[in-house]
């Protein structure tokens, strides 16, 4: 009969000791360490986070067994929180794994020890074969010689934020996909109303929707469910209306726009929710008591745009961060939420707009050797801000600002993602220098960018010529 495999919390109940032998070996590869590297972290420990359970390494001689395994419930998670403060342990180091390390990660700050939350792609280079125990060795290691970067991670109250925000864009997006199954249910049925208006989730295709879903099927009737703003006819809407009416697909049509309309009050509540803790935000300290409109600001509509928080947003966003970001063009409000929730109002912790740019994967990576550069690719990143960044430089496309004919340069050099990303990297800057400067942004107009890159050209021209012995002389 084949022996049954023990669960991780039979197997650590009853108590299952790592092998001496393995032990052994990796405390002497451990301890075997350059003698020119200064220690920095005497005090630290490695973890390797995972979903069952967590290897923990303390440095040797602070334990018997300088390397133990707790389980991931919360019982486990406060004993390791002790047992490392009876080893004298100040800071520890783990990898962001998952989410597995949000729980332990609160209850080692709730113990008073400091944990650096590091990227797994600065801790690869282990050499021979991984494992748990010598992943949560190496990590001490590197932790201890200081050659961990710690995570960057906006204060409390601004990931409560980020949570709403982000469950909000998840909500959008299965709205958006909703939207497209109605649009599929009725093309099946040949009502091609998606080619009479713009936009089926409009207050006309809605109504004719539900109207449809409600039993109606007279072209006419439903074409007179048609607003003034439409730009088609309702002899044109109700020609679109001729269908065939199967029962089978307006039963299908029925339960997705029922899971729209569900969809829609979840996003509502998530407004609410949003409006909530925004406005437990503080105001930024140098902000003026009432902003002074006409000053190149864009304004908003009466209305919020298209799948935008019913609130007003933008004065929001200009109470926390001090400046108004939608000044710069193509950053909307939306776009400058995402900011916020991402990183909060204070980029203090960014000791430049390079580090900031490099830290959202924008900023050329060049390898170099030999003094030669070998290899400018990229590293891959998911980055949000970076990728709301990328979207406000694709929208400058046609802008007459001064961003817009800088980014129109830019594609004149380089084609594709490599003039998005410049773009987007230059959009960075400018929001780094406005939120830790608390300068508001001005357009200086299409006009202006042409001109100083007409002098540019000039002063190269004359260089060139004064290096070859020539002169510049003016066209009559």
């Amino acid at each position: 009969m084949a022996k049954r495999k023990l669960s991780t919390f039979e197997r650590l109940q009853r108590g299952e000791r790592l092998l001496r032998r393995e032990r052994r070996e990796l405390q002497r590869q451990l301890e075997s360490c350059d003698a020119e590297l200064k220690m920095v972290h005497p005090d630290a420990a490695g973890i390797d986070v995972g979903n069952a359970s967590h290897f923990v390494s303390v440095p040797a001689g602070r334990d018997r067994e300088p390397v133990r395994e707790f389980g991931s419930w919360t019982a486990d998670l406060r004993k390791a929180a002790d047992w490392l403060k009876s080893c004298g342990i100040r800071t520890v180091a783990m990898q962001s794994t998952g989410v597995y390390w949000i729980a332990l990660q609160e209850v080692l700050e709730q113990a008073g020890l400091e944990v650096f939350l590091v990227n797994a792609q600065g801790t690869k280079n282990l050499p021979g074969r991984k494992s748990d125990v010598q992943e949560c060795q190496w990590l001490m290691k590197l932790h201890t010689y200081g050659l961990l970067r710690n995570s960057f991670r906006p204060p409390e109250e601004i990931r409560g934020v980020r949570t709403i925000w982000r469950q909000r864009s998840r909500l959008v997006e299965e709205a958006g996909r909703r939207v497209q199954q109605i649009q599929k249910a009725l093309t099946t049925m040949n009502v091609q109303l998606a080619n009479a208006i713009s936009d089926l989730s409009g207050v006309t295709g809605m109504a004719i929707v539900r109207a449809i879903v409600g039993g109606q099927r007279d072209p006419y009737a439903l074409a007179k469910l048609r607003n003034s703003r439409i730009q088609a006819s309702e002899e044109e809407i109700a020609h679109s209306l001729e269908g065939h009416w199967r029962e089978e697909v307006l039963f299908e049509l029925q339960q997705v726009v029922e899971g729209y309309d569900f969809h829609q009050k979840q996003i509502a509540e998530c407004d609410v929710e949003l409006e909530r803790r925004m406005g437990k935000l503080g105001s930024h300290p140098t902000l003026e008591d009432k902003e002074k409109e006409g000053k190149g600001g864009k304004k908003l509509g009466k209305k919020p745009r298209k799948n935008q928080p019913g609130f007003d947003l933008r004065a929001e966003l200009h109470r926390i961060f001090g400046v108004d970001l939608t000044r710069i063009d193509g950053i909307d409000v939306m776009t400058a939420q995402v900011i916020l929730t991402e990183l909060g109002p204070d980029l203090s912790g960014f000791p430049s707009e390079g580090d900031f740019s490099s830290w959202l994967e924008l900023a050329p990576r060049n390898d170099i050797t030999g003094g030669k550069t070998i290899r400018k690719k990229a590293r891959k990143s998911k980055n949000r801000v970076a990728n709301a960044l990328r979207m406000a430089a694709e929208a400058l496309s046609r802008s007459d600002s001064y961003l817009g004919a800088r980014y129109r340069k830019f594609r004149g050099r380089m084609e594709g993602q490599p003039a998005v990303k410049a773009m987007a990297r230059y959009l960075a800057c400018l929001v780094y220098r406005l939120l830790t400067k608390g300068q508001e942004y001005v357009d200086k107009g299409a006009a202006h960018f042409v001109q100083k890159h007409k002098q540019r050209e000039m002063a190269n021209l004359q260089r060139k010529a004064a290096e070859l012995g020539l002169k510049l002389v003016a066209a009559q």
